[in-house]
């Protein structure tokens, strides 16, 4: 166990640049989903704040660190409503750009099972293009890590990941959703944050692999030429650096209420971490420790901690 201290480096705050998608999330709960061309009744309705790098960012700021954002929403009420939570959240959005396209909205019907039915229409992100990204290369280049994740056009990841290189800036790619990577893009990636299931998809395995998932490390982290962490959920992560694995346990969660912003959590504080120089296990305790608290709180962005909830959590002072 680590203490929790505020994260700065050499006197000063911590940056994170982000680069990542937001989203509006729908979500009606329903008795059951309908067949076609039939309307089923009896509905709940919940509307919320989504996308990737949004989560992450809003979950790097609440852990202190500054924060700069790169996304794409409309000229509409969901972009204004972003805008606002940002502001609200302390996230930097001088390059969040307004597109055209109205903002990236998901329509997502639920089951009492938990069995779930998504819709997605990208729209604005279907704009962030890698000229996006030029006017945000100054952040990145002032940044201690750079995060991306992949629910935006490949060719912005590309973009970001490339200018997080030639600034010497380290880079975090959270490979979410997962695709099969270009070969020119993996020596790009400092630090790989995939999944269990998403692994594979990343190296181009079939289905029925059979790697255990030591090796899937192994193979991610010979790809990159830099780190790889493996998430296990309840089995905690796998962690493969220079030929060498570690083994990071979970954090026990107290109840698990809400598993949906987890992931975006776990990376948020995983960047923290690293930007504030720990090793890259330490860091990744750490992220476990945010992951196990937003599991908690039902919904995305009440769940991500503050450095003083995790601080409680994990039974130290700041």
């Amino acid at each position: 166990m680590f203490t929790v201290v505020p994260m700065q480096r050499g006197g000063c705050m911590v940056r994170v640049a982000v680069v990542g998608s937001y989203g509006a999330g729908l979500t009606m709960r329903v008795p059951r989903s309908p067949d076609a061309g039939e309307t089923v009744s009896g509905g709940v309705f919940s509307p919320g704040p989504g996308g990737k790098g949004s989560n992450q960012a809003i979950g790097a700021a609440r852990l202190g660190a500054r924060v700069s954002l790169l996304t794409a929403v409309g000229d509409d009420d969901f972009g204004r409503a972003a805008r606002a939570l940002w502001r609200e959240e302390g996230v930097a959005t001088d390059h969040v750009l307004t597109a055209g396209a109205p903002t990236m909205v998901g329509f997502i019907l639920v089951e009492p099972s938990g069995e779930n039915r998504i819709a997605i229409a990208p729209g604005a992100l279907d704009e962030l293009d890698a000229a996006a990204v030029e006017p945000f290369r100054a952040e990145i280049a002032a940044a201690d890590i750079l995060v991306v994740s992949m629910e935006i056009p490949e060719e912005a990841v590309a973009a970001a990941l490339r200018a997080g290189r030639d600034a010497g800036t380290a880079t975090l790619l959270n490979p979410a959703p997962a695709r099969p990577l270009p070969d020119d893009l993996w020596p790009l990636i400092d630090v790989i944050t995939p999944n269990q299931t998403e692994a594979p998809v990343l190296l181009g395995l079939p289905g029925d692999h059979g790697l255990e998932d030591e090796e899937l490390v192994r193979r991610l982290c010979e790809r990159t030429g830099g780190a790889a962490v493996l998430t296990r959920g309840g089995e905690g992560a796998l962690v493969a650096r220079e030929g060498v694995t570690t083994r990071v346990p979970p954090h026990p969660a107290r109840t698990v209420v809400d598993t949906t912003g987890a992931g975006d959590s776990f990376t948020a504080a995983l960047a923290v971490a690293l930007a504030e120089g720990r090793p890259l296990a330490e860091a990744t305790s750490f992220a476990a420790c945010a992951g196990a608290h937003t599991v908690t709180i039902a919904g995305v962005v009440p769940a991500l901690p503050t450095r003083d909830q995790l601080s409680v959590l994990m039974g130290t002072d700041r």
